[in-house]
């Protein structure tokens, strides 16, 4: 199968090629090699490799700076779906596009079901929902993954941040009164290998759709920190372990406002493709590992 991979340089475009099973031949393109808000740059590239996959990875996702440069988030989120969209449906290809919690309120009491309202309250998740209603209403064989609190060893992320800061401070204030579902790349990576494969297999039988996929169990930013601290430190990736204290949403204010509560209802992926949700600890210590190894 030829999948064309955008974003290829981000962490689950790294963590694509990464893993990519041997029964497909990818074609992975960074921004600079194909920026996906250029219409006839994607038209034209569809048609010249002509794909029988597109994996959208791109994505502008400077959460903060996005309130201020809320022309390049659509750019790139709004605009660059909707460019693969028009192309997979003129060329008959699904496109599988990754979103994010951020479509949502963020202060539900339960986790958020592929159906539940959205509203989201900064300029990088209206981008990002934009993108999803443009990939859902151009592209008649879509999938549109949502997830959060991506990480890996590539990039820039939580988990290198808290590694980073555990170097610098004896002591970390961390937010406790936000939750959601840290989820590792290379997660996101395999169940969208997993989704290609049986597209492949059974295409006509293939439910399309949007789905939710994030590690499990759900925690705080503090509780994600001390497990990140306390393995690294096991692992001897630092040199101390700082005190980390846990304080509320409103002692550390940021341009964009943090979803409170955006843990994913996951059931869906795992009913209709045997996608079951990973356990972010397992992927924290490959991550970890990846990191000691250099």
């Amino acid at each position: 199968m030829r999948v064309l991979i955008t974003g290829a340089g981000g962490q689950v475009g790294t963590e694509l090629q990464r893993c990519a099973p041997a029964w497909v031949q990818i074609t992975a393109l960074q921004s600079a090699e194909l920026d996906i808000s250029d219409a006839a740059a994607v038209a034209s590239c569809v048609e010249q490799l002509q794909p029988q996959l597109i994996i959208n990875a791109a994505a502008y996702t400077a959460v903060d700076r996005a309130e201020t440069e809320q022309a390049q988030a659509l750019a790139v989120n709004q605009n660059g779906p909707e460019n693969l969209a028009r192309s997979a449906e003129h060329a008959g290809i699904p496109l599988f596009h990754i979103s994010t919690d951020y479509v949502f309120k963020g202060d539900s009491q339960t986790a958020y079901a592929e159906q539940s309202e959205t509203d989201p309250q900064t300029a990088y998740g209206r981008s990002k929902l934009k993108g999803e209603q443009a990939v859902m209403q151009l592209c008649s064989r879509h999938i549109v993954l949502r997830t959060s609190w991506v990480f890996s060893a590539q990039g820039g992320n939580f988990v290198k941040s808290m590694l980073r800061l555990a170097g610098e401070r004896d002591q970390l204030r961390i937010v406790a009164d936000q939750r959601g579902g840290p989820t590792s790349a290379a997660a996101i990576a395999k169940a969208l290998w997993t989704l290609a494969a049986e597209y492949q297999q059974r295409q006509n039988a293939f439910t399309f759709g949007v789905f939710h996929f994030s590690g499990a169990p759900v925690v705080s930013w503090f509780e994600f920190a001390e497990h990140i601290i306390a393995q690294a430190a096991a692992m001897g990736l630092i040199d101390k372990q700082p005190m980390i204290e846990a304080i509320g949403s409103e002692e550390f204010p940021t341009p964009a406002p943090r979803p409170q509560f955006s843990a994913l209802d996951c059931r869906k992926i795992h009913r209709e493709h045997g996608i079951g949700q990973p356990d972010w600890k397992v992927d924290l210590s490959a991550v970890l590992a990846e990191l000691a190894a250099g």
